[in-house]
């Protein structure tokens, strides 16, 4: 992981872009820092689209699309996201139909309560309630699993064919092929109707945890907030620019990079 500084401008006037994760890369101690906020509008301001992507419920993320000043935000690891349509009023929309997403739901709660029932300690995250699309395990919010129980909780969502990622403060598990690069996909084309495999080196991605990894592998211009460094026993694709501060500052230290071009 190379020093912010040390990422050329030459890469960074092009950019159309920024996705970011949410947790402990915008926000700090569980909310946004008027700093982070402040970034968010002098990106829009200056023309970048801005569009995090999370693993957070999607009614945990309505009061966020109303209000930051962001194209859209994409919640559960890629599979719905709030949007505003040509009125300007907030629309959900989702990857998967209604009938997929009914009986996916019914399969993730027994997997859920299967994992609170053999993992000592393990607990639903305390926003599971506004869950529609995968279920959350808290390891890092309000309470603290051991690696050991984390792998187990993970091991018990893959065994029952679920795709299984772990962020900063969730474990989250779901049915289907969506992960954070397809809702990035998804939502580009939904919001443009273009192609972001054609446009990959037009776009930053920022994040800090093992499920932001697919991100850091796939975008040539992908940093790490500081605090990214606390999960690099786990990473096997790194972030290729890291910053100085942690969370929102060093999500600020991106934003200030871009308005530099």
């Amino acid at each position: 992981m190379l020093p912010l500084p040390q990422w050329p401008q030459s890469d960074r006037i092009p950019l159309h872009g920024i996705f970011t994760d949410i947790d402990d890369t915008l926000t700090t101690d569980g909310a946004i820092t008027q700093d982070a906020l402040d970034s968010l509008s002098a990106l829009k301001a200056a023309g970048l689209h801005v569009i995090p992507i999370t693993g957070r419920p999607i009614g945990w993320s309505e009061p966020f699309a109303s209000t930051w000043p962001v194209d859209a935000i994409v919640a559960e690891n890629g599979s719905v996201a709030f949007r505003h349509d040509d009125a300007g009023a907030l629309q959900k929309i989702y990857q998967q139909d209604a009938t997929t997403r009914a009986r996916n739901y019914a399969r993730m709660q027994e997997v859920a309560q299967q994992i609170v029932r053999e993992v000592p300690g393990a607990m639903l995250a305390t926003d599971s309630a506004g869950r529609e699309t995968d279920i959350a395990i808290d390891h890092s919010e309000f309470t603290h699993l051991p690696q050991a129980a984390i792998d187990q909780a993970v091991a018990i969502m893959r065994a029952a064919g679920m795709n299984a990622t772990v962020s900063s403060i969730h474990i989250n598990g779901w049915f289907g092929d969506h992960n954070k690069l397809e809702g990035a996909r998804w939502i580009v084309r939904e919001l443009f109707g273009r192609d972001l495999d054609k446009e990959l080196d037009h776009w930053v991605y920022v994040g800090d945890s093992t499920n932001d990894q697919l991100m850091f592998k796939t975008f040539k211009n992908s940093i790490g907030v500081a605090n990214v460094a606390r999960f690099v026993p786990q990473l096997k694709d790194f972030p290729k620019y890291i910053t100085q501060g942690e969370r929102g500052a060093g999500f600020t230290e991106v934003a200030n990079m871009l308005l530099e071009r």
